[in-house]
């Protein structure tokens, strides 16, 4: 019975399995990478929802005139989201005058 001595891997062949082991590695780390920063700007959202960006305190959400406007409990501050500034230039001047009437301090 003869004894197989065990094959040595070639120089190539050792370099192509670190490759493949290093490009796996790092495809695990940049997909920990990508959750990681999926679960911060998560946690962020949730810190800092209806929160005045200027003083921190809470927004609270007024609907006139079909517009949602977040007005600062704290600075009186006014907030609209996307799309709000341009419903209110759409807002004839007497009902605009209203309008700011309506949210002066």
């Amino acid at each position: 019975m003869e004894l197989e001595m065990p094959v040595k891997p070639s120089d190539r062949e050792e370099e192509y399995y670190a490759r493949q082991e290093f490009e796996e590695k790092k495809k695990r780390e940049e997909e920990k990478q990508i959750k990681l920063e999926i679960a911060e700007k998560q946690r962020l959202k949730e810190l800092h929802f209806m929160r005045c960006p200027k003083c921190g305190m809470k927004l609270i959400e007024i609907n006139y005139k079909n517009i949602e406007v977040d007005k600062c409990s704290g600075c009186s501050g006014i907030w609209l989201d996307a799309g709000e500034m341009e419903a209110v230039a759409k807002l004839n001047q007497g009902v605009l005058n209203k309008w700011f009437d309506t949210f002066k301090k």
